[in-house]
């Protein structure tokens, strides 16, 4: 069943379609794509004996890295030419990937630009770096999505650096100057945090209660042998039985409905959360002008690693939740609740972007230490 998702995802991205493999691992969750007990799905015709139930019988959620694993494996085994082009009108383009996310937190539009601006900076939205080439081990293989989320997160750093200080510094500001209705409204980085964070809190509670509630067993007992039937179906109707007992003790109806199947899981416009949108807010108040050039006013940024470190050792390692300021790890965790991803690979792909955005002021504060050390 893994190495099935992994084809179907392959499928997707050799057709560019709208879906990204953290997309089809949040469906597969949320049961609109046959993953769990998948016999279930099939006709009467198609019965299944023995050992058959093995293969269909999953008893656990697919990982993010693991299918995307065994897509690469596959490509590279049935020796897949390379995939059509990715370009800029393409939806899997992190420019058009970064503004779909910036929508789904509710950032302003203005953030559009200065993703763009790194995106062209370190060469990731370039055809030959998207497309994927099966048969070249040379080529980096893009996680599309992790990258999108990635850069929107380097941007935030390089505006408001996230080091639970200068941000709420920028909110004070901004509160004082949204007072006075001087046009446009600020973005206030305080209060974005306030309603994403009550939204997120609610929706990670109903996510957790599906989970909780979901019964990995599958409604229709699976019988190996005509011998266990009497013995198997009797186990069946006294676990119905318990649960529905359960049920009536605690009040709690049991779920029929399925969640609807979209790309977005949150939704910011105007009519649902009225003044709560952030998306038309201006950046112009933390930005300075020289001549036809905009800078931001911070002009500090710290580093996720200081050393790159190297993919062999283990990711979990490389992040400590206890290392980093609590505003970024509220980001990182707001973006591994939308991909169902595990916080550090969001982390590990911004300390891959960040080396290759300040790679010549490392290496030249490398060479200065180095000679530091020998004078």
């Amino acid at each position: 069943m893994p190495l099935t998702l992994a084809f179907c995802s392959l499928a997707l991205l050799w057709l560019r379609e709208s879906i990204t493999l953290a997309d089809l691992l949040r469906l597969v969750m949320d049961d609109h794509v046959p993953y769990l007990n998948a016999f279930k799905e099939f006709p009467e015709e198609m019965k299944m004996y023995g050992s058959d139930f093995k293969i269909f019988r999953v008893q656990s959620w697919p990982k993010y890295e693991d299918i995307y694993k065994k897509m690469h494996a596959l490509a590279d085994f049935i020796d897949l030419p390379c995939f059509p082009d990715i370009t800029e009108g393409s939806f899997l383009h992190p420019n058009i990937l970064c503004m779909k996310y910036m929508m789904e937190i509710n950032l302003p539009d203005e953030m559009n630009k200065w993703t763009c601006k790194v995106i062209k900076k370190i060469g990731v939205g370039e055809t030959d770096f998207l497309t994927l080439h099966p048969g070249n081990k040379s080529t980096w293989k893009v996680k599309y999505d992790i990258l999108a989320v990635a850069i929107i997160i380097v941007v935030l750093k390089i505006l408001f650096l996230l080091d639970d200080e200068y941000e709420w510094l920028l909110a004070n500001y901004t509160e004082e100057r949204n007072k006075k209705n001087e046009g446009c409204q600020i973005f206030d980085i305080r209060k974005w945090y306030m309603v994403v964070k009550n939204i997120l809190d609610v929706e990670q509670k109903k996510y957790n209660e599906e989970r909780i509630r979901r019964l990995w067993r599958c409604e229709k007992p699976l019988l190996y042998s005509a011998s266990e039937k009497y013995v198997v179906l009797k186990k069946k109707q006294m676990v119905m039985d318990l649960q529905r007992q359960f049920r009536t003790l605690t009040g709690c109806l049991e779920l029929t409905e399925k969640r609807k199947t979209s790309l977005f899981q949150f939704n910011w416009t105007e009519e649902s959360t009225k003044k709560d949108c952030f998306h038309g807010h201006s950046l112009g108040a933390f930005l300075q002008q020289k001549g036809d050039i905009f800078t931001p006013l911070n002009r500090d940024y710290w580093l996720c690693s200081v050393k790159k470190c190297k993919r062999t050792r283990s990711p979990h390692g490389r992040y400590n939740e206890s290392d980093f300021p609590h505003t970024y790890r509220f980001v990182l965790d707001l973006f591994s609740f939308l991909l169902r991803v595990p916080p550090y690979l969001i982390h590990e792909e911004v300390s891959t972007i960040e080396h290759k955005l300040f790679h010549s002021k490392l290496h030249m504060k490398s060479r200065i230490f180095k000679i530091q050390k020998k004078s």
